[in-house]
């Protein structure tokens, strides 16, 4: 046993490690005062957001992007609320180009079919899909022109964070969730890309279309981001870069109950056997083990099966590495406050995480007020 929990703990520092290193090698992209030339059509796919859609209204209002050169394509993906009033509300005095239009569902999964509806629709060359949940930085497009003029690239990873609040349960998605950007940029940083996010990313519309879009993977209902970004990382991985930004962040709200965000991961554990990337699935497998072996060696050091001592060395040096990773992310993401609550969250994540991987084995997950099988 002490051997087998050796050989894992070394792999995990040394993932974790590796993370740390790339992160930094993801230089900080300076936003700089230069003429806009490309043109975005952004899509957001949304359904039964009215209590979301009006604060990021106010964010599209907010944008300092040249409105002639990018258009809002929302895909109500039947709401039976009433969102879609909201937005031609907001239409009647909005100074973009801005329309509505209706899902159409073909496969397994609504947000993959909002989002090649959408690109069917679109007039511009670069497709960039957020979600209506989120709050978009008023520079957002700007920092994406200026990446694409200064670089040579075809797919656009971006930042995404929660919105800070100071419940336990939103920091610790927050801690989360700057665990998990640390380990996109990082992998990024040592030519390993394997997560992105949907609500920030961004792509040509001809790479989309050559890339024949989801197909292959539409019979999982999440994955439009991640499943993108393996065929992209397959074919052309020089075109795939990270905008590390601060003007490019996006923030979105954290989930309600644990219930909920239980779901929600469960909803995402559950697109991880179609992963074709094989160092995603390894990172998976070492965070899945560390956070196993933690569980058991307490449980047998209790049972005086294992040496307490060793089990203490284990937990400093997984506290320590995962520390250095969150604390990059939280600087870069100017959210230094939620490192109050590391400790707390450092002891509930692997019961979290342990139960997730296991729970998404078994059960169906609901998203969207519709219950999907993994």
């Amino acid at each position: 046993m002490i051997l087998v929990s050796v050989i894992i703990t070394i792999s995990y520092l040394f993932l974790i490690g590796c993370f740390v290193f790339g992160f930094d090698k993801i230089k900080l992209f300076e936003l700089e005062d230069m003429s806009s030339k490309t043109t975005f059509s952004v899509i957001i796919p949304f359904r039964n957001e009215a209590e979301n859609l009006p604060d990021l209204l106010k964010s599209i209002e907010s944008l300092e992007y040249p409105s002639h050169l990018f258009e809002i394509i929302f895909v109500d993906d039947a709401s039976d609320d009433n969102s879609v009033d909201l937005i031609m509300r907001f239409l009647t005095n909005a100074r973009n180009d801005i329309k509505v239009i209706k899902n159409k569902r073909t496969t397994n999964s609504p947000k993959k079919d909002a989002i090649t509806t959408a690109v069917k629709q679109s007039k511009n060359k670069w497709i960039i899909t957020t979600d209506a949940d989120c709050l978009l930085p008023k520079y957002w497009l700007d920092s994406f022109d200026a990446f694409i003029q200064k670089t040579n690239t075809t797919c656009i990873a971006a930042p995404i964070t929660y919105m800070n609040s100071s419940s336990f349960l939103d920091q610790f998605q927050l801690l989360d969730i700057l665990s998990l950007q640390g380990a996109t940029i990082g992998g990024f940083g040592i030519n390993k890309p394997f997560l992105c996010n949907g609500a920030n990313f961004g792509y040509e519309k001809p790479l989309f279309l050559e890339l024949n879009g989801f197909e292959g993977n539409t019979d999982i209902a999440s994955g439009d981001d991640i499943f993108l970004l393996e065929k992209v990382v397959e074919t052309d991985p020089e075109q795939l870069h990270y905008l590390k930004c601060d003007k490019a962040i996006v923030k979105t709200k954290s989930q309600p109950s644990w219930k909920d965000l239980i779901s929600q991961r469960i909803r995402w554990a559950g697109k991880t056997s179609a992963y074709n990337n094989w160092f995603g699935k390894f990172t998976g497998l070492i965070v899945l083990l560390m956070n196993a072996l933690l569980i058991s060696t307490f449980l047998l050091a209790i049972l005086n099966v294992f040496n307490f001592k060793i089990w203490g060395y284990i937990l400093i040096l997984k506290f320590s590495v995962d520390f250095l990773l969150i604390y990059k992310s939280a600087y870069f993401f100017n959210q230094k406050t939620v490192l109050r609550c590391y400790i707390f969250g450092f002891i509930v994540y692997p019961f979290f995480s342990f139960y997730v991987a296991f729970a998404s084995l078994f059960k169906t997950y609901k998203w969207k007020g519709r219950s999907f099988k993994k």
